[in-house]
């Protein structure tokens, strides 16, 4: 692979690291022996072989080849030629629900109805005083039958408890009978707005339930309490730091998920950065919007966007399209907020102060709410505000051009392209493809992308998204070439989604994801250099530790 990179080598005086350090007094660590890379300020990629850093301040004081010689009596850290980045960024996950799914049973590779009702089914026999058997990960779409399952099987292994299991997208569910009972969904339910019974020929519901309809049934489990949710959100903290992410954007938290953060990080509890999205269906919305945004100094909880809720997901064919899917004729998907709610909401929000984050997955739903940024904001308005489409997975060919326009940040997952490609096709016919998880497009644009994952949906492995982004490929390398190649992105600018273009996204750029002096000093060694391997092997970089504001937090101590 042909790099272009730019050698930092800098000697630094200790009147610019007095400055650096906003009037901290400086107690400089240096890592060297390593094969670093970050970015400048024009989000060229550098290299360099030693790092500073104020172990009070947490921020980077220097880098280069060459460090002042005043940096000789400082403590040094021997990276044995391991490779530094950034601490990665994931632009869009869920940790309560990755905690939640860290203690739940995980139906991800169930290659079968039955295998999963099996794993159900061993699962439950474990949780004796649970009311609820939760799970989560089911993928009908990689099962043989390429249906959706019903409460039939699950009836027959878990019948003395409710059983509720959320599809991988998080945009479906899969309940048994009891659960159907204690929520009181019958034949005779009407289908919510936005949302789907999923009936038999005889209009009984076979278990699952679509998008808003979830709610019927969701609004009946039992709250976690504040100390489970406490739990689970240390276990999603150092589930990420193993996996050399320092710092996450919470797509969609409610005022109790808010309140957990904020006991927490009075607790000084918090070991990774948040930058939490407000969900726009909580009841707390105007509250929040009237006490305006919260900017942490130290950037340990930021709270300035809201995520509002377009549509549902292609692989429950509720993505919003604009014509009717290619495998179902006659339907075109499900708007989860109707449009003239959608409106209110995004003015709302951005005459607020907030930044306006809104799922949208569908080519009608990604119109929809380009037209209304560009209906509701002016164009310096929406250059300041920063505001987003999380996922634009199928935009129009005729709309990809709007979000450059309109100074609209389209935030991706690429692992999202390499889970759909068996399943993308059939649901859209090929024409539509063309406008499908167009990386390579958006960025040729002008865009920043901003890079996540959308854990719990895919695996939280910021190097999983790395490769698909580069290769196009699953982890078989299939298919050969990669699925539709032409949006491939380099390496370069696929890091970049998942350090500064991330960081710019939640208005971060200045102090994080760079590396460079005054930024946090955030920061993983890996135990290859993904600029010389083959990019097929991206995905199997392992983290060997990870450090968030100078101080090590993975491995994690005994």
């Amino acid at each position: 692979m042909t790099v272009s990179i730019r050698r930092v080598a800098a000697a630094f005086t200790f009147s610019t690291l007095a400055l650096a350090c906003a009037g901290v007094s400086a107690k400089p660590v240096v890592i060297y022996n390593i094969n670093g890379y970050g970015f400048d300020d024009k989000r060229q990629l550098v290299s360099f072989s030693q790092l500073a850093f104020d172990d009070e301040s947490g921020k980077v004081l220097a880098r280069g080849d060459q460090l002042d010689p005043k940096f000789h009596q400082v403590t040094h850290i021997d990276g044995k030629n391991r490779t530094l980045l950034p601490g990665l960024i994931d632009g869009h996950g869920h940790v309560l629900g990755l905690g939640e799914n860290l203690s739940r049973v995980e139906l991800r590779d169930s290659t079968s109805e039955a295998q999963a009702v099996a794993k159900v089914a061993a699962f439950a026999k474990t949780q004796p005083q649970a009311q609820w058997i939760q799970g989560r990960g089911w993928n009908q779409v990689l099962w043989p039958t390429r249906q959706f399952p019903s409460k039939s099987l699950l009836d027959e292994a878990v019948k003395d408890k409710p059983v509720w299991l959320s599809r991988v997208d998080g945009h479906a569910g899969w309940a048994n009978s009891a659960a159907l009972k204690i929520a009181g969904i019958t034949k005779d339910t009407v289908d919510p707005a936005g949302g789907q019974i999923v009936r038999d020929a005889n209009g009984e519901p076979t278990g699952v339930l679509i998008d808003n309809a979830m709610v019927l049934l969701e609004k009946h489990i039992p709250k976690s309490s504040e100390a489970e949710r406490q739990a689970q959100l240390k276990l999603a903290f150092d589930h990420l730091l193993s996996l050399g992410i320092t710092s996450t954007h919470d797509a969609g938290i409610d005022a109790a998920n808010l309140a957990s953060y904020q006991t927490l990080q009075a607790q000084q509890q918090m070991p990774v950065r948040i930058y939490a999205m407000l969900s726009a269906t909580d009841p707390s919305l105007p509250q929040w919007l009237k006490q305006g945004p919260m900017d942490d100094p130290k950037d340990v909880l930021d709270v300035r966007s809201v995520k509002i809720y377009g549509d549902g997901a292609l692989g429950s064919r509720g993505a919003a399209l604009l014509a009717p899917y290619a495998d179902k004729p006659g339907e075109t998907g499900l708007l989860v907020t109707q449009p003239d709610a959608l409106t209110a909401q995004m003015k709302a929000i951005t005459a607020a102060g907030f930044q306006a984050n809104v799922h949208a997955i569908g080519d009608r739903a990604n119109r929809l709410v380009l037209d209304r940024f560009e209906q509701l904001l002016t164009p310096a308005q929406r250059e300041a505000g920063r505001h987003r489409i999380e996922h634009a997975q199928i935009v129009s060919p005729k709309d990809l051009h709007r979000f450059a326009t309109l100074k609209v940040l389209p935030s991706m997952q690429p692992t999202h392209a390499t889970s759909d490609k068996n399943m993308a096709g059939d649901r859209l016919g090929v024409a539509r493809l063309r406008g499908a998880y167009a990386w390579r497009s958006l960025v040729d644009d002008g865009n920043r992308i901003v890079g996540g994952s959308d854990y719990p949906v895919e695996l939280a492995n910021p190097f999983f998204g790395i490769h698909a982004a580069v290769t196009r490929q699953d982890q078989n390398n299939q298919p050969e070439g990669g699925w539709l190649p032409e949006q491939k992105l380099t390496l370069t600018e696929a890091l970049r989604a998942f350090t500064v273009d991330a960081a710019y996204g939640a208005y971060q750029e200045k102090a994080m994801g760079s590396l460079q002096v005054g930024s946090w000093a955030d920061f993983i060694l890996i135990d290859r250099d993904i600029y010389k391997m083959p990019p097929e092997q991206l995905w199997q970089t392992k983290v060997l530790a990870t450090y968030v504001g100078g101080t090590l937090k993975f491995p994690f101590s005994q």
